[in-house]
Formats: structure tokens, sequence, C-alpha cells
């Protein structure tokens, strides 16, 4: 057998990887080693030399030269070595050839396994440093395989997962269709490294941004903050080092061509674009947007807001399923209660009314009062605004008696005359 079949296994196995050929070379001479062993039981005195120009691989045993050979492997008689090297004598060493027929098929089918999986490690390795310095970036991939909810991405060198929780919900995909993701993590694994890959990422939106709009790329305009939630709506701040810049009208895009190629990017995420401001008053106001604020109230020391809008602008500014609220909360950092003009008048009018000591309503103990006290209800008033679960969650108070008192309280304020 000569050694046409590991040459041939070596060029399949590193075509098209661009792995160093002195490693090739040298997993390629351990794997032939391991195949020695495995017929000679000692590899110790083989060695083997590849000629990289010609692609010829020699093998050779360096044994002594003896009178009388007591170990075939490690010994030669004088005449015998000196049909190889006439000039040979006693005591001195020789390397005999070693043909590749004297190995046997298992034991070559062992050097190609062996050589295969120490170039594959050698890939997968490779693959692994290229891409945790990926982390962070958006790449373009098509779908390999869809597989228990998760989705199988080629990204070319290498495969990638998009896992069911960083996939927009409503997004389908199918074998072949072209995927864009940012790389979350990169793990090593037995099977090689794991990219896993999110759509879900506020920075997924971030880096569509900087390759949509140059000016984010060359830092003129600056992402503040951005939050999300998936396939439904985003919302971005952003501010211009440069006054002659509108870092809005750049991220918009003329006609919207800019934003709205990363909107149909992301399953037509609908997607608010905010002008950053470094008083929370006015940054509250535009993250509300396109809700009109009639008035706000700041409590600093809780870092919360009352945003009082017309009647008619309630469910705008509060969004679908509280979705307009939650997203400027989370942008702006400040908890913002949205009231009506309607409602913020009731509540005005309540804290104008003379304080009613709590101990004036029926069924209320010194215990009980002292208990309200200490969950910061002290008036006839505090009772009438605490929800059910909230005091009933005092011990002592099951949910009935919760309900009772907060009607108790109610029913006191409008028939009680002030005086």
């Amino acid at each position: 057998m000569d050694t046409y079949e590991i040459l041939e296994a070596l060029t399949q196995i590193t075509k098209s990887k661009n792995i160093d050929m002195e490693f090739v070379i040298e997993t390629l001479e351990q794997s032939l080693l391991s195949a020695a062993k495995k017929k000679f039981g000692d590899s110790d005195n083989i060695e083997v030399e590849v000629d990289t120009k010609t692609g010829e691989i020699e093998m050779y045993a360096l044994k002594k030269v003896v009178e009388q050979v007591s170990d075939p492997n490690q010994e030669i008689s004088l005449p015998q070595a000196q049909e190889i090297n006439h000039q040979v004598k006693l005591d001195e060493k020789v390397k005999v050839p070693i043909s590749f027929d004297e190995f046997g098929r298992n034991a070559i089918l062992t050097a190609k396994q062996i050589m295969i999986q120490r170039v594959r490690e050698a890939e997968r390795d490779k693959i692994y440093e290229e891409y945790k310095d990926k982390i962070g970036i958006v790449v373009t991939g098509s779908v390999q395989q869809v597989n228990k909810g998760n989705i199988i991405v080629n990204l070319g060198k290498a495969e990638a997962l998009l896992p069911p929780k960083e996939q927009i919900q409503k997004e389908r995909y199918r074998q072949g269709d072209r995927i864009r993701a940012y790389i979350l993590n990169v793990e090593k694994s037995s099977r090689g490294p794991q990219i896993i890959l999110s759509r879900t990422h506020p920075d997924l939106l971030k880096k569509l941004f900087e390759l949509e709009v140059p000016e984010i790329f060359e830092r003129i305009i600056e992402i503040k903050a951005i939050v999300r939630e998936p396939g439904e709506r985003a919302k971005i701040a952003v501010s211009s080092i440069d006054d002659r810049v509108d870092p809005v009208g750049a991220c918009v895009g003329i006609k919207g061509a800019r934003v709205q190629s990363i909107v149909r990017e992301l399953n037509n995420e609908r997607i608010d674009i905010i002008l950053w401001h470094p008083d929370p008053q006015t940054f509250v106001t535009r993250a509300l947007s396109p809700a009109k604020i009639a008035k706000i109230d700041v409590f600093p020391e809780k870092e919360e807001m009352a945003v009082v809008v017309e009647d008619d602008m309630l469910s705008l500014a509060i969004g679908r399923g509280g979705q307009n609220a939650r997203l400027a909360a989370k942008l702006t950092g400040w908890k913002i209660n949205i009231l009506s003009v309607t409602e913020y008048k009731e509540e005005r009018k309540l804290g104008e009314e003379p304080k009613m000591k709590i101990s004036l309503l029926s069924g209320i103990g010194k215990k009980l009062e002292e208990k309200l006290a200490k969950a910061k209800i002290e008036t006839i008033q505090d009772l009438a605004k605490t929800d059910v679960k909230t005091l009933s969650e005092i011990e002592g108070i099951g949910k009935k008696k919760a309900e009772s008192l907060i009607e108790k309280a109610q029913e006191y304020m409008t028939t009680k005359p002030v005086s």
C-alpha cells in the first residue's frame, strides 16, 4: 500500500480550510506514529519524514546493529544492516525503511481518523478564535435547519444557533431564507464553537442604525439609549455633536428611507426616534410622543413623574397594553404615572381637602390604626386611595376586610360634610 490514501484524505480535509501547513504536516506525522505504535507496540524509535514539495512520505525505524537480535523492533543484524548501508558497523544505528504494507489496512485507517480528527479540531479552534472577536457585530447567513424551535444558521465558515428566546415571536423561517442577526455569544463545546445569535437584543437595532446612518458610524450622531419590545415597538434616543446636523432627520432619512429599511428588517417593528435631552422632564415629554403633555409633576427623590395629558390623549400616551408608557419609562429611567386632566383634578381636589383622621371611621381601633400608620395610611383620604391588594397584605387584614374598609372610607368622604 502506498501513501496515496493518506495524502488524498489530507487534501480532502484541508481543501478550502485556512489551516497552517506546518500544523497539517505535524498532525500527519503524529497520526502515522500512532498507527506504527498500534502495529509494533512501541514507536519511540520510529521517525516520519514528509517532503512538502513532492508529497512523498517516508517512515523508518532507527535500529541498533548487533550480532544477535533479541528485539527485532529495536535491533538489526549486521548483514541485514549492511544491505541498507554497507559502511555500517556493530553498535551503530541504521535507518530501516518501513513499508506501508507492513501496517495493514486497520492501522492506515487509524492514521487517517486521527489526522482527520486533529485537523477538524484545529479548524474548530480557528473558527472559535475568529468569532469570539465578533461578539457584538451583525452577521448575515442562511437558514440551514429549523429544529424544535431552534434555527441553525449557516454563516459560511461556521454554523450558528438562533434559540427561541432570541427570536422575534411573529417571525417564521424556512430552509434557505436569508437571516440577519446579532452575535450574542461564542462558547466552546465538545462539538466545536457554539455561536449564539439574537434578533431581540437592543444592540441589534443599534448596529442596524450604525450600518444605515453614516452619521452614527462617523460618531457625529450618538445613540443615547435604546429600548425594544421586539417585533412590536422600539424607542431610540439620539443626539448630535454638530448643531448643523438634525439627528432625528438623519436617522429617518429622505422620505423615511433609512428607518423604513430597518423596520422591514425587524418584521415591521415600529421605531420611535426621539431627540435626547439632558433635562429629564423634557426627555420624558419627548419619549411619550405623539401624546401631547398638559402638565408634569416631578418627584426627583423617587425618580418619578406624574404626567398629565388631555382626556382624549390618555390612551395614546399609555399605548396598547401600556406599551408606550412602559418603553418611555425604560428609555428615560424614570417611573411614569400617566393621568388624564380629569383624573388629575380629582386627585388634586382630594389632596386639598382637610385631612380626616382615620379614627373617625367606625370599626378602626387603636391597634388597627397603628398598623395602618406603619403602612403610611394615616388619613381617610389615604385609605380611600389604597388598593385592596396593598391593604390586604397588612397583618390581620384579609381581602374582605380590606374591601370593607376602603368602601367605608370612600363613602365617608362623599357623605360627611367638611367643616
